[in-house]
Formats: C-alpha cells, sequence, structure tokens
C-alpha cells in the first residue's frame, strides 16, 4: 500500500488532510507530541469524520497509525524513508521544530532510494512549504543537498476547511464543514490524491482564501467577542455585525481584484459563499476559537495587516480593516495566552508601539492613525 506521513494528529490533520489520503488509498502515519491520541490511533486503527449538517453524514476513515516524534524518531525517519508524500497541519510556528526530524529523514531516505518524496506544508501561512523547506535545509549537509534534486520535491499549498473545537475530546472522530479547497502548485506531474488540485500559480489562490476566509473568520470572532456573542454564526445573526463583515471583505475584495485581475462579480459571489458557510450553526465554532492568538493574526503578512497594507499601496479604502485590526487589539480573553500579551503590550506601550512591533507598521502610518481612531470608538 501506498504510504504518507502527517505532522500534525489534531482535528485539521484527522479531519481534511490525512482523511483525503486513506480515501485515496494510502496508509496513513499521524506524527505528533500527543500521546493520547498516537496511542488511540494504533488501537483503533480507524475513526469517523462527520459533516456539520443535519444529516451529519459520516466517513470511515481506515489504515491510519500513529508515531509519537519525541520518542519514536527512529520510527519516523524509516517511515519518512518509505513515503511517497510528507505533509503538515501542526500550525507554522511549529515547522521550524519538526523540520531537523524531517531532514534527517530526507537524509538516509536520498542515499537508499531514488523514489520521489513529495513535501507538503498545509498551513494557514503564505509560503509555508518554503518555509519548511529552508528549516530542513539548514539541517542537510551540502553532499546530501545535492542528491535532493530529482527525488524530494517541494510544493506549496493553500488549504481550507472549518474544523471547530470539538465537543467530545476523547474521541478520534473529527467534526468538519462540508466544503474544502486544497490547491497545490506544481508543474510536476505527481500521484493522485483525492480533493487535490494541481495549479500552476498558487499567489491567486491562497491569498485570495487568506484575505477572505481568514480576514472574514478573524472580523467576525473579533466583533463578536466585543459584543458579547459566543459563536460564528450567532455573530452573523447580527445584521450590523454582518453588513461590517461583508464591507471589509469588499476591501480585501477590491485589492484581490486589482491585483489578480480577478472578475469582480465572480469575486464578490465568492465572498457571500464564504458568509454563507460561517452561517452554518451546526459548527457551533466559538469566537475565542477563532480569535485566539491575536498576535500572529496581526501580523505583517496575515488576514488583517497584509491586506490593509497592500490596499493602501493601491490608493484602495482600508478603513473596514483598519476596524478589523482595532477589535483584534481589543481581544482580552483570558484564556489565550496571546491576547493577555497583547494587552499588556497596549497598556505599556500603546497602540502605535504595539502595532510597530507586532505588525510592522509605522507608528505614523495613515492605518496605524486610522487604527487608533477606531480603537476608541470601539472601546
Amino acid at each position: 500500500m501506498k504510504q504518507t506521513v502527517h505532522f500534525g494528529a489534531g482535528n485539521i490533520g484527522r479531519g481534511f488532510i490525512g482523511a483525503l489520503f486513506s480515501e485515496s488509498g494510502y496508509h496513513v502515519t499521524f506524527v505528533d507530541i500527543a500521546e493520547q491520541i498516537i496511542n488511540k490511533l494504533n488501537e483503533q486503527k480507524s475513526y469517523h469524520v462527520k459533516l456539520a449538517t443535519d444529516k451529519q453524514e459520516t466517513t470511515a476513515i481506515h489504515n491510519v497509525s500513529g508515531l509519537n516524534n519525541m520518542t519514536q524518531e527512529n520510527e519516523v525517519i524509516e517511515t519518512i524513508g518509505n513515503a511517497t508524500y510528507l505533509t503538515t497541519a501542526i500550525g507554522p510556528n511549529i515547522l521550524p521544530r519538526i523540520a531537523p526530524l524531517i531532514a534527517r529523514g530526507i537524509s538516509e531516505r536520498v542515499y537508499q532510494t531514488d523514489e520521489k518524496l513529495y513535501v507538503i506544508a498545509c498551513e494557514n501561512q503564505i509560503g509555508a512549504t518554503d518555509i519548511l523547506k529552508k528549516h530542513i535545509l539548514e539541517n542537510i549537509d551540502e553532499d546530501t543537498k545535492e542528491r535532493l534534486d530529482g527525488r524530494v520535491y517541494f510544493f506549496n499549498s493553500a488549504v481550507d476547511r472549518i474544523v471547530p473545537i470539538q465537543e467530545d475530546h476523547d474521541s478520534l472522530d473529527v467534526l468538519v464543514e462540508p466544503y474544502y479547497e486544497w490547491v497545490v502548485e506544481t508543474n510536476e506531474d505527481i500521484p493522485a490524491v483525492e480533493g487535490m488540485t494541481i495549479v500552476d500559480e498558487l499567489a491567486p489562490f491562497i491569498e485570495r482564501k487568506l484575505f477572505t476566509v481568514n480576514t472574514g473568520h478573524a472580523v467576525i470572532a473579533y466583533l463578536g467577542y466585543l459584543d458579547g456573542k459566543s459563536t460564528i454564526d450567532k455573530t452573523l445573526a447580527d445584521e450590523n455585525i454582518a453588513k461590517q463583515v461583508e464591507d471589509t471583505l469588499k476591501e480585501t475584495g477590491n485589492y484581490l481584484v486589482k491585483q489578480y485581475d480577478l472578475d469582480k462579480e465572480d469575486h464578490f459571489e465568492y465572498i457571500e459563499k464564504i458568509i454563507g458557510r460561517f452561517k452554518n450553526p451546526y459548527l457551533n465554532d466559538g469566537v475565542t476559537r477563532v480569535g485566539r492568538a491575536p498576535i500572529r493574526k496581526l501580523g505583517s503578512e496575515d488576514r488583517l495587516v497584509r491586506p490593509a497594507t497592500e490596499a493602501q499601496k493601491a490608493s484602495l479604502p482600508f478603513t473596514n480593516l483598519a476596524k478589523a485590526i482595532a477589535a483584534a487589539l481589543l481581544f482580552d480573553f483570558q484564556e489565550d495566552e496571546e491576547a493577555v500579551k497583547l494587552q499588556t503590550m497596549v497598556k505599556d506601550t500603546g497602540i502605535a508601539k504595539t502595532l510597530h512591533e507586532v505588525s510592522q507598521l509605522p507608528e505614523d502610518s495613515e492605518i496605524t492613525k486610522e487604527v487608533m481612531r477606531q480603537y476608541e470608538e470601539l472601546k
């Protein structure tokens, strides 16, 4: 049976990428440090993916196992040696931590076989596979690097599927939304995987997704949190917030249409479809889950600041994006480490200095000034 190794046995790994590989006839080895999940994968050898609909259609996922990368490094290295694909859904911040072990696996593999290995980081991050590749190459000697050509391939990708916090933490089963998109950038003829879309240029797809789905999700979460809402769908039931979300996505949309010569009508229909997905009550997706890690989400290349800076460069409006950034700065959920840290930064240094440090925005930029104005209105 064909083999794939997937780093990250969490809900997205099991409910999305790993499930697609299993349905495509691969044995999936999940690699993670979550010992309880790894043990259950090895005991049960299967789990179920449930769709967040009124009927909750269920798919059984078979041919799965798990390895703990903290205690089973040699087994992970051996699995990499036998795999066709190596994928991740572990969080972009974790990629540098797993790179050394992946590098050891690749280093042994390229001296044992000429079979091709395809590496794809499936993260909410532009150029995630490039980031992973950089850290892998830092851990490989020069002679081995020469052997990678024609044997190891690195492809960037865009992924899109809403996977909420699961109610039953003791079960391997995962509740997911019906919609998904997995787009991989390559000109190579690669082995087929159910649900994978191949494109020559990824940028329009990944920015369309990040600046519509991720931006929209974040805006709903932060505005909903400020208004005392509990879930994403309940937040969107508020007409004023729904209008604010739509106006924000029109700003990102104007940039995307101009940057990639998209059909404006088609893109605005895409926006409506995305908002429709967010309204799914069966996801029961909490605003505190979606809003978590606000420092990362306020990064210069992330879902709020990047479209605002790009809109400004293109002489397009960014007022609603500035309001979303201000709302993120007010996200003070005490159970989120980054939210607590962000509130301390704002209190100690002020908005302008915080945005300069977190988002690389000049303290006197027009975006910063507008965020400060919106912040005062939202307080």
